[in-house]
């Protein structure tokens, strides 16, 4: 549930924008034509690309650039709430920004996007201050006005560049707005453990639900739930017999919720609970 939400606009663009949210909360993020940075405030976060997944916590920060996401916000403690700062990066926003002096991310942009869709940051004291001093400008939105926001905007995109401990930061940097197509197979492979349902995974391949499972079909030859559920289990037959990992560990990450749901789906498949598959085997 969405406790509070505030935006300053800059140029006709939602551009600052700041969330107060009862979690466990999620959505999906399309960004086709703009990239984005949040710093979380409180709570935590899992933010989920195509095919990545970063988890950040309070005082964290991820660069995306553009592409199709899914947000999934935590509380930190129970009963706690998820606070978080975003900043959207538009082009044409930029460009009017940076009209006689562009910064060269924008005018060097590759030709060939990025492996790394987003990248997690741990905010120093420089971005710290910054999102501070964003914060009270939220609170006090009648001294906003249209030179402030470009000064801020300007001064995250300084803050960005001169980071060092970071390389792949500025990798994305150079390809904020250059998307990387994934195919419907590379996606599906790349987050087949990570407990996503047919309803989160759909919107990152840029189907509905009901042409997300078409495709699934025509792909993989199978559907959905009984794919990924196989596949889950035979790479926890493996790494039973080939890793000394307990139960709980290859529960995890094999994708399965809780434990006692994974020993009875394993024994289903092979007969055996886990433990004796193991010991059999």
């Amino acid at each position: 549930m969405i406790i509070a939400h505030n935006t300053l606009d800059l140029f006709g663009k939602m551009v600052f924008e700041k969330a107060t949210i009862q979690p466990p909360f999620q959505k999906p993020n399309p960004m086709p034509d703009e990239a984005c940075f949040l710093y979380i405030v409180e709570g935590e976060t899992s933010s989920i690309s195509e095919v990545e997944e970063i988890r950040a916590m309070e005082k964290d920060a991820i660069l995306m650039k553009c592409g199709r996401f899914l947000s999934k916000m935590f509380p930190s403690q129970p009963g706690k709430k998820y606070e978080a700062v975003a900043i959207h990066l538009y082009p044409e926003v930029l460009r009017k920004v940076y009209e006689k002096d562009p910064p060269s991310f924008l005018t060097n942009q590759r030709e060939q996007p990025p492996e790394r869709s987003m990248v997690k940051i741990k905010t120093d004291e420089l971005l710290q201050k910054y999102f501070d001093s964003l914060l009270f400008y939220f609170e006090n939105p009648e001294l906003v006005n249209e030179e402030l926001m470009i000064l801020k905007l300007k001064e995250l995109m300084l803050l960005l560049e001169k980071t060092r401990n970071a390389p792949v930061m500025h990798e994305i940097l150079s390809g904020l707005f250059s998307p990387k197509s994934y195919s419907f197979r590379e996606i599906i492979e790349a987050h087949l453990y990570s407990n996503l349902s047919i309803e989160q995974l759909a919107p990152l391949t840029n189907l509905s639900v009901s042409s997300f499972k078409r495709e699934f079909k025509r792909i993989f030859n199978d559907t959905p739930a009984r794919y990924m559920r196989n596949e889950k289990l035979k790479k926890a037959s493996n790494l039973l017999l080939l890793t000394d990992k307990n139960i709980s560990e290859i529960a995890f990450e094999c994708g399965f919720n809780d434990l006692s749901g994974f020993s009875n789906t394993f024994k289903d498949r092979y007969s055996l609970s886990p433990t004796d598959y193991r010991l059999r085997k």
